[in-house]
């Protein structure tokens, strides 16, 4: 019995003795995929970028699209999807990963206990068939 109840106090005092990362600290360690300057910032840099090499009104394409953006550990973009589908989907995905690869800026990679990793980021970008919104 004196056992165990050495034993409980010895777990429960060692709650009270250990070191607890601070906030911040969590903080630097764990974040999402960032680009430089923001959201807004990528979404005028992608609509510069679509608006140099495509004709956008060829895909008749209305209304607010979530493009998921695979960001790899280095920081480049390395797969996109997009919701919803539009006629000629391919040809308009493989436009849209064009426009947005020839985004010179790297993204910040997305870390995990200090470590990057790849992620997923959403991006939503409103187009309408006279011209495109750069976000909201």
């Amino acid at each position: 019995m004196k056992y165990l109840f050495f034993m409980l106090s010895l777990c429960c005092s060692s709650q009270f003795f250990a070191q607890t990362a601070q906030p911040t600290e969590i903080a630097q360690q764990n974040r999402k995929a960032e680009f430089p300057g923001g959201e807004n910032a990528f979404r005028n840099e992608f609509m510069r970028m679509v608006h140099a090499y495509f004709d956008i009104s060829a895909y008749a394409v209305n209304g607010k699209f979530s493009f998921i953006i695979t960001i790899d550990q280095f920081g480049k973009p390395s797969e996109l999807q997009i919701y919803p589908k539009v006629k000629n989907d391919e040809e308009f995905r493989q436009d849209m990963t064009f426009a947005m690869k020839r985004i010179k800026k790297k993204w910040k990679p997305a870390m995990k206990d200090g470590v990057p990793i790849s992620s997923n980021r959403i991006i939503e970008i409103n187009f309408s068939s006279e011209h495109a919104e750069h976000g909201e």
